[in-house]
């Protein structure tokens, strides 16, 4: 498949996006070859560890190819979409519970899908380039891939204030957030690989990890943590609106691009993951109730319409004033029922 690199060298597993030009985006057959491979290393001895990198500079993956997507759910064709996310939500479980290490080098842009196949590993590694984030709610859906975990683990109010902003994080916020564990310069990469496939050690990281400059979150959070605060989205842009601050009136901006049903039920499903019970398959459960729903009941068509097709940039979203009732929440998170997802 020329849009993906799967081989072995090594005692490394091998997995490398090859459509630069596409910001690696990641096809569903892309979605299903490297569920296959990694299901076929698990049980072999041949493979010690798993290596995911990508080429071109620009991105590690830029997230999933929506256009198909779009195509198919135009025609009223939603089982696409419904099995696109199960696969691939299957193959973020997976990499979460892998029982090989998993390291990945995440340059550039690596947000939605390819935070599901980049952030979930045992070793992730940021670099000056790396700018990670969920901005799914752009596009009327909201963090999956897994990513709810995340946000819902992240310190604080601040898995509110990233996935409902979709604001990107540098390699020191990355690591902060919980989205990335080590940041080693990009010019190491390369030979930090060739140790890897030829040790099948993780150890050799140990020696090139440093420290990447500061970013904004740290000295930012008590900030977060009093404006995210509400219980609901509402409460959130309440609360944003009253404060002068330039943080808040930033945020408000940024929240401003994003379907308000999509920020909203983001903050439902992070207060509702958050706490000792929290596991990637309530996360991911959680996640599917809302994508199955999101072409004939929320805004995704209409994102992507206005990002990709017509790229007017201007959705005319569902409760456009950010007024969202709790019942419009209520009904795109309630149980599927016998279509639940199957991990």
């Amino acid at each position: 498949m020329s849009d993906i690199d799967i081989r072995i060298i090594g005692k490394a597993g091998r997995i490398t996006l090859t459509r630069p030009k596409a910001l690696n985006a990641m096809t569903y057959e892309m979605c299903l070859a490297i569920r296959q491979a990694l299901t076929d290393w698990q049980s072999s001895a041949e493979v010690s560890l798993v290596v995911i990198d990508a080429t071109g500079p620009r991105a590690f993956c830029s997230g999933g190819d929506i256009a198909e997507l779009y195509e198919t759910g135009t025609k009223g064709n939603y089982t696409y979409g419904q099995k696109f996310w199960a696969d691939e939500y299957a193959l973020n479980n997976l990499i979460f519970n892998y029982t090989k290490p998993v390291v990945s080098f995440l340059q550039g842009f690596t947000m939605g899908g390819g935070v599901g196949i980049g952030c979930h590993g045992t070793h992730r590694i940021v670099g000056e380039t790396s700018q990670i984030a969920m901005p799914e709610c752009g596009i009327g859906l909201v963090p999956d891939v897994g990513g709810s975990l995340m946000l819902a683990l992240a310190p604080g109010r601040l898995g509110e204030y990233l996935g409902i902003t979709a604001a990107r994080m540098g390699a020191d916020d990355a690591i902060y957030a919980g989205f990335a564990d080590h940041y080693v310069p990009e010019l190491m990469w390369a030979d930090l690989i060739t140790e890897l496939e030829e040790s099948g050690d993780t150890t050799c990281l140990d020696a090139q990890i440093t420290a990447p400059a500061e970013g904004t979150l740290r000295s930012c959070n008590p900030q977060i943590d009093d404006l995210f605060a509400g219980e609901t989205l509402g409460d959130i842009v309440r609360t944003l609106r009253a404060d002068g601050s330039e943080f808040a009136q930033a945020a408000i901006k940024l929240m401003g691009r994003n379907a308000p049903l999509s920020m909203a039920c983001t903050v439902e499903m992070i207060h509702r993951l958050r706490g000792p019970s929290l596991t990637m398959e309530k996360a991911l459960d959680l996640e599917y109730r809302f994508t199955a729903r999101a072409m004939e009941h929320g805004d995704f068509l209409e994102g992507i319409r206005a990002a990709i097709i017509d790229k007017d940039r201007a959705p005319a979203w569902q409760f456009a004033d950010s007024d969202v009732p709790m019942a419009a929440v209520s009904k795109m998170l309630r149980p599927l029922g016998p279509n639940a997802l199957k991990l």
